[in-house]
């Protein structure tokens, strides 16, 4: 790839000059001119190749022939950075992956929240506290947690901390899979790392048994090695901070046509999904796999108006639509969604983010979410889509591989009292590892039956045989 930007990608200056949202103020622009020169002659960090064959995936899912798995953390953080943190989040995906695949008899196209989540949409710009106002933490990318001017005020060098990380985390987790870790054969010792609930671990491990008595038979088969592998892993995040988006696109030498190199899906979010903003006009011009968070103001003709901005060729795989509309809401507000886009003749991946449509607050200050509402927005999402005939493409939630207490209910039980004994999260509560885990199984439960309605063969299908 060339370091030089596409002709065909407005300047930074030009998608400044359009409505934007969420964006960091700077007290030095020259500084930060100068972080953008240095970003725009790093190597890129995916490839337009890994981005051509995740667009191929996502035309299954579309196809209703596989299913999205999308997860990690709310926000990443420079300390996160390590090796056993990265580990812990893969192995918590991909066995969650092996629970859909196997489970739910699908193929299963892992994304996960890494090497670029370090930026967050933010309710408010300032933060009050004891009678002082700061800037609101806005991700590592941004500034700093700690409640200090120092730390709070944004610094345009973290973009280039954030460009580092990223590369730290893509480094080891492609050396990961390469080495293995992604081997089916492995879920045992998956097992034995980190389930610690006697209910979900028994589960899983009863099937681990099952998977590896049936890679035992396809091995006696002939089955090739190199099949037993979970698929793909790719790295995906909100495409938040416009200069760094813009400062990481390439131009593919194969095709001649720009890339976001900085991730292999990028998604716009819900505060920044206008169809005049800039990052609506910046992302329609890239050729990666596109996502956009649609929640409970989304119109049926905000939603068609976006796909065709994002996707007017009507691609495969291109566009990839992530529901956040609560568990109360849901049924409905997604039919009539679903509908219209359905009615354009697009067959967009359909994912349901049953996370941020359900965080509360409770009396002493935690923002969490209950287990049952998560559960309740994943069941209404499977409803809606049975009632309608269309594939239910994938589920988005954000989840640690620790032992955390930030989300209420599950396997575990989890009070509003216990949220305090470990409470990790800087932005948004996530699943901790059982908790996802457990979702898995109940995710795969609702897929089985719709997966093998698809496969079986119609009695036309019979005849012909």
């Amino acid at each position: 790839m060339d370091e030089a930007i596409s002709p065909g990608v407005p300047p930074l200056e030009a998608l400044r000059a359009l409505p934007q949202h969420q964006q960091p103020t700077y007290p030095d622009p020259a500084a930060e001119a100068a972080v953008v020169a240095r970003l725009r002659a790093l190597p890129p960090l995916v490839f337009a190749g890994e981005c051509d064959d995740l667009r191929a995936d996502l035309a299954e899912v579309g196809a209703g022939r596989a299913f999205i798995l999308q997860g990690g953390d709310c926000a990443e953080t420079f300390d996160g950075v390590t090796a056993n943190s990265i580990k812990a989040r893969m192995r918590v995906l991909l066995s969650m992956a092996v629970v859909l695949g196997y489970a739910g008899q699908t193929p299963v196209v892992t994304l996960g929240r890494i090497a670029g989540q370090y930026a967050k949409p933010r309710s408010n710009d300032t933060e009050t506290r004891e009678g002082v106002t700061l800037p609101a933490y806005r991700g590592d990318a941004v500034n700093g947690f700690d409640f200090t001017k120092e730390a709070r005020t944004p610094d345009p060098e973290r973009l280039v901390r954030m460009y580092n990380a990223s590369a730290s985390t893509l480094n080891l987790a492609r050396a990961f899979m390469a080495g293995g870790f992604g081997d089916v054969r492995q879920s045992h010792s998956w097992n034995a790392h980190f389930v610690r609930d006697e209910h979900v671990s028994e589960r899983f491990e009863a099937l681990a048994a099952e998977i590896q008595r049936a890679i035992g038979f396809m091995e006696a088969c002939g089955l090739r090695e190199s099949s037993l592998r979970v698929g793909g892993f790719y790295a995906t995040h909100e495409a938040l901070l416009l200069a760094y988006e813009h400062s990481m696109t390439r131009i593919d030498y194969r095709s001649g046509q720009p890339y976001d190199t900085s991730g292999h899906l990028v998604w716009i979010g819900e505060r920044t999904r206008q169809l005049d903003g800039a990052h609506v006009e910046l992302l329609r011009h890239v050729r990666n796999p596109l996502g956009v968070k649609l929640g409970p103001s989304t119109s049926p003709a905000d939603a068609v108006a976006l796909a065709e901005r994002l996707d007017p060729d009507q691609e495969p795989g291109r566009l990839t639509l992530i529901t956040r509309l609560g568990a109360a809401k849901v049924r409905d507000l997604l039919p009539p969604l679903v509908e219209a886009i359905e009615a354009t003749g697009r067959r967009v991946a359909w994912v349901c983010d049953p996370m941020h449509g359900n965080t509360v607050s409770t009396a002493t200050g935690f923002k969490t979410r209950r287990y049952a509402d998560v559960m309740g927005e994943l069941d209404g999402f499977f409803d809606v889509h049975e009632a309608l005939g269309t594939w239910p493409g994938g589920v988005h939630v954000e989840l640690t591989g620790d032992d955390v207490t930030e989300c209420v209910g599950g396997s575990f039980d989890i009070g509003e009292d216990d949220l305090a004994s470990h409470y990790e999260s800087l932005c948004d509560p996530r699943l901790s590892r059982n908790q996802a885990l457990e979702l898995a199984f109940l995710v795969a439960e609702r897929l089985s039956p719709i997966a093998a309605r698809r496969a079986a063969p119609t009695e036309a299908e019979e005849w012909d045989h």
